[in-house]
């Protein structure tokens, strides 16, 4: 996969992923929807560079989408949505840069940083979770189905009251992450590997609602890709 391809397959994937965030807001205060309109046009104007040969039309939609991110952070006092807005940033100032860099080399290296912050998303979380005790005995993953803020079903909360269950999945969800960064060693493990972290965001979305996770995430599967073909 060229650097080129997987920046234009990237670019698309998070246009839709921002699209799908900008729907939800339509339906919010009045105020935000000439923001979140703009925003989706913007989208339009980058799927259209990505599909077509006017790299210049997206580099607009991209440079636009840069901009409007401004406001919006300032309007909702930073990431409003906690890691899966930070890492549709992150994706989008990556893809900005990766265009305006002089020269192959910086581009490269601006969209493999990329790559490296998704390998590192899942391993760091990973991480954070095996130091914690109650991750371990799975007690915080029975909070997450007791406590849940997100309308879930009762019959899912009943899951809390199966504690062998529980510290089974929550070993299984750690063991994953931290061997996440193994999956770089070969162009087939990886699949497999973003494969199972694609299932495991679209549990989570129908689970708990937390679709933009998935979107997100997915968008920038393909700078993961590339940086494995560049690296292997």
């Amino acid at each position: 996969m060229s650097l080129d391809s997987a920046a234009r397959l990237t670019e698309a994937l998070l246009a839709l992923a921002l699209i799908q965030q900008s729907l939800e807001h339509l339906a919010g205060p009045r105020r935000d929807r000439p923001l979140f309109w703009g925003r989706i046009t913007l989208c339009g104007l980058v799927i259209i560079g990505a599909g077509a040969a006017w790299p210049v039309v997206g580099l607009i939609g991209l440079l636009g989408l840069a901009i409007v991110s401004l406001p919006i952070l300032d309007r909702f006092q930073g990431p409003y949505n906690g890691g899966s807005d930070r890492m549709g940033l992150l994706a989008l100032w990556c893809l900005v840069l990766s265009r305006v860099m002089p020269g192959q080399a910086l581009q490269e290296l601006v969209f493999a940083y990329l790559g490296l912050q998704l390998m590192l998303s899942y391993f760091i979380s990973g991480w954070v979770k095996v130091v914690n005790p109650d991750w371990r005995n799975g007690r915080a993953l029975a909070d997450v189905f007791r406590f849940s803020a997100y309308p879930v079903s009762e019959d899912l909360r009943r899951w809390a009251g199966r504690p062998q269950l529980l510290q089974v999945m929550a070993w299984g969800v750690m063991l994953f992450e931290l061997t996440f960064p193994l999956t770089l060693l070969s162009r087939e493990s990886l699949i497999v590997g973003l494969v199972v972290a694609a299932t495991f965001h679209l549990a989570n979305a129908w689970l708990f609602g937390l679709n933009r996770f998935f979107w997100t995430w997915l968008a920038v599967y393909p700078a993961i890709l590339w940086l494995q073909d560049r690296l292997f």
